[in-house]
């Protein structure tokens, strides 16, 4: 069944609920026909139609934390993510890897970057340019 989130979910059954159709459901919600019915079938037999536990290695840090996470490295831009992994503890009150925190900031499209606004120069490069500019000194009068 495609992914729906949760709102979709109920504004799909409440079109059904107002006796529409299935098949101007789907079209109104821009999924599959086998979404809805399968959506629809959900809610008779289970009577809800929140996700069912999927099988794998549950997140390491809850949803909360992770906005908590971005809104603490949005505040503080000089936060390192290994200080935030020593500061953030995970489910079960575990502690959580500086690799997870940078995942969940890239997910969120916080980067760790430098802002270079040119090359930096070494000092045999400042030497280079000057004698450059020196010897080019006159060409505006040459031409």
């Amino acid at each position: 069944m495609q992914r729906l989130f949760e709102i979709a979910r109920h504004r799909a059954l409440g079109l059904l609920q107002a006796s529409l159709p299935i098949s101007e459901v789907y079209l109104c919600m821009n999924v599959n026909r086998t979404t809805v019915f399968r959506l629809r079938q959900r809610l008779h037999e289970t009577h809800t139609v929140s996700d069912r536990p999927r099988s794998g290695r549950p997140k390491s840090i809850a949803q909360r934390q992770r906005r908590y996470l971005v809104r603490n490295h949005m505040n503080n831009r000089f936060l390192s993510a290994a200080a935030s992994s020593r500061q953030t503890r995970g489910r079960n009150n575990q502690r959580i890897s500086a690799i997870i925190v940078r995942r969940r900031l890239s997910t969120s499209g916080l980067r760790a970057r430098r802002p270079y606004i040119c090359p930096i120069l070494t000092q045999h490069h400042r030497h280079q340019r000057t004698l450059w500019a020196q010897e080019h000194a006159a060409w505006d009068r040459i031409q």
